[in-house]
């Protein structure tokens, strides 16, 4: 390798970006959203969010 040549590096090792507890206070917290929403297009994406989390941590209940 000559002097001109950088090293060939791989990727890092990825990282979570969210905890568990963090995915199941945002799940809280669209519940709770949900509830006050009376627009149903929003609640309706509200609802794909939550199912979308809830497979990352299911909901224990």
């Amino acid at each position: 390798m000559s002097d001109t040549q950088t090293p060939n590096r791989e990727p890092g090792r990825a990282r979570a970006l969210l905890s568990t507890a963090d995915m199941k206070l945002l799940r809280r917290a669209l519940e709770s959203h949900a509830r006050g929403t009376e627009d149903r297009d929003e609640l309706a994406k509200i609802n794909a969010l939550h199912h979308r989390l809830g497979t990352y941590v299911p909901n224990p209940e």
